[in-house]
């Protein structure tokens, strides 16, 4: 009797044990969380302090601090907009401003393509604005240009075309400057900067050809090193600019010189 009561429980146990392991696996188990989707663009900014703002082998502000920034929209599709502002001198260095002309004022849109790892395409339109009063009868620096770059790993080829009067100089539609530039990885916090460039001047002003006093070609040779996530370098550039062409202020603004910067993006 002992025998059959013991079996009896043994048996109940069994099948209650049974019972919970049926019931725990009906239960469904509570659904994982759906992965937020990824947006399908980036926004950045950016800000550097400058001892001098140099814009293709020029000072524009008389080898005087620069403050610079600015914002981006990237779209996942290779569509791009974006500015970016910086103080300048030289329009009023220059003789040609009345009041204001100390902001250079940038804005642009393109669209990327790239179609491996290694080469990538560019094209875009920039607009330079130059905010302020300007002489009577002075041409204004307000300047738009049309682009298209080439990308190979850290090296690139831009072609600017502008569509407008050039940066203050007369009659000068369909101007544009080559742009040749390297950015060199040593390591994950070193780079090699190396740059050359060829602006190229049309038009005439009082019969004279722009390009015979305007015409230049400059080059650039600096290191960057990421530290702390900012970027801190420096770099030595210069020109052939004609002193015909480029004094301002009693100086050639293409002179060789020296910068250095610390620059973050955010």
């Amino acid at each position: 009797m002992r025998f059959k009561i013991r079996a009896l429980t043994a048996l109940f146990v069994l099948l209650s044990a049974a019972s919970v392991s049926i019931t725990q696996a009906q239960t469904p188990a509570p659904a994982a969380e759906p992965a937020k989707p990824t947006e399908p663009y980036t926004i950045t900014g950016n800000f550097g302090i400058y001892s001098q703002y140099i814009f293709r082998g020029l000072t524009q502000t008389d080898r005087k601090p620069a403050f610079q920034g600015g914002f981006d929209f990237a779209h996942a599709s290779g569509f791009y907009l974006g500015t970016w502002g910086s103080n300048v001198s030289w329009l009023h260095d220059s003789g040609i401003c009345n009041h204001g002309c100390s902001l250079e004022w940038d804005m642009y849109g393109g669209y990327k393509y790239a179609f491996n790892d290694d080469w990538g395409i560019d094209v875009g339109v920039l607009y330079y604005y130059y905010p302020g009063s300007y002489v009577s009868g002075a041409t204004k620096p307000n300047t738009t240009e049309l682009y298209v770059a080439g990308s190979w790993k850290w090296a690139s080829l831009k072609y600017s075309h502008s569509v407008d009067d050039t940066f203050a100089v007369p009659n000068s539609k369909n101007s544009w400057y080559l742009d040749l530039s390297a950015n060199y990885p040593i390591d994950d916090v070193w780079t090699l900067n190396a740059h050359v460039g060829r602006q190229e001047y049309k038009g005439s002003t009082n019969g004279i050809n722009n390009g015979d006093f305007l015409n230049y070609t400059d080059w650039k040779l600096g290191v960057t090193w990421l530290v702390a996530g900012y970027n801190v370098g420096a770099y030595y550039s210069d020109t052939n600019a004609k002193d015909s062409g480029y004094t301002i202020a009693g100086r050639n603004i293409g002179k060789s010189t020296g910068t250095v910067f610390i620059q973050k993006t955010f």
